[in-house]
């Protein structure tokens, strides 16, 4: 199933923007609203990291999709709704290439149809969505599938960036896309270097860091020269917030007036925390954040300190 076949919520990105959102009204600032970020659904991951075959061992994700779709449905019945829901990367577990690929998609895809119709899906490649080392194909198949890697669209005055981290990561198999990138980028941050956004926000899988701009490099950030060059980038346009995934637990830090998130993940879980989702609420002055159980959110909604600030114009 192609995502045109999947309904209207698929309203793909295309042509570096997202359709949901290209109505000039949307740059202008209206009041405080806010979104939920999830990551990592990743169809597949739970079965290969409990058998320790995370290469090829994820042949069943019942469990993935129980989550989504609760997920799904904690999203759906929140009132007032998100602006949107975005989704940080790898969406499935199986590589391009790899087998269950189509299979994983496909369950995803359907259950990603029962968002509600008013609330649009943004999607984030990852690792796994793309390939460890992407290729001019696996980019290819991300864009005919999810829609374009990387784009921009605007929501209540506020700009919001979706990159595609891997090229950050290697883009050895594909320089020409990434130089693409990074031209594009620059041209979006000087849109927010001068100040023309109430915000600016970005969203991409890997974390520029978990904790620190110092720490050392590993599996699950940038590369020290990498992620300084990106957060100096960022920082000098005013983007004043990274949301990310790929960790599968809890994570983030400052640097100068930037907040790095990392969310956990919607699936399988490489830490203490519980499956969830993030509520980010976009006030005038500032972003605030919360990360939710699944449970929580289901059974409880949004909390009212973070209602209030809704209200406040």
């Amino acid at each position: 199933m192609s995502a045109a076949e999947a309904g209207g919520v698929f309203r793909r990105a295309r042509g570096r923007t997202l359709d949901a959102f290209s109505s000039e009204k949307e740059r202008e600032w209206k009041g405080p609203f806010y979104f939920i970020q999830g990551a990592d659904p990743q169809f597949g991951l739970m079965k290969a990291w409990s058998t320790g075959n995370c290469d090829s061992g994820g042949d069943e994700w019942k469990q993935e999709i129980r989550l989504t779709e609760q997920a799904v449905q904690a999203i759906s019945k929140l009132s007032p709704k998100p602006k949107f829901f975005v989704l940080c990367g790898d969406l499935v577990h199986a590589m391009p290439g790899t087998p269950w690929r189509k299979e994983q998609t496909e369950d995803l895809q359907r259950v990603l149809r029962t968002v509600d119709s008013e609330i649009p899906l943004v999607l984030v490649s990852g690792n796994h969505d793309v390939g460890n080392v992407p290729t001019p194909e696996t980019i290819a198949e991300f864009q005919r599938t999810w829609g374009d890697d990387y784009f921009s669209f605007w929501v209540g005055g506020v700009l919001f960036l979706v990159l595609n981290s891997q090229f950050l990561y290697d883009a050895s198999m594909c320089p020409a896309l990434k130089q693409a990138q990074d031209q594009w980028l620059d041209q979006q941050l000087s849109i927010a270097g001068q100040r023309k956004c109430q915000h600016a926000i970005v969203f991409q899988h890997i974390p520029l860091f978990l904790q620190s701009i110092d720490e050392d490099d590993n599996y699950f950030n940038l590369t020290k020269l990498v992620r300084k060059e990106m957060a100096d980038k960022f920082s000098r346009a005013g983007i004043k917030a990274v949301f990310s995934g790929h960790y599968h637990r809890n994570a983030g830090g400052t640097y100068q007036d930037l907040d790095m998130v990392v969310s956990s993940a919607i699936g399988c879980q490489l830490g203490k925390d519980t499956h969830g989702l993030r509520v980010v609420v976009v006030t005038a002055e500032k972003i605030v954040h919360r990360y939710y159980s699944l449970d929580e959110l289901s059974e409880k909604g949004i909390e009212d300190d973070l209602m209030d600030l809704l209200k406040k114009k």
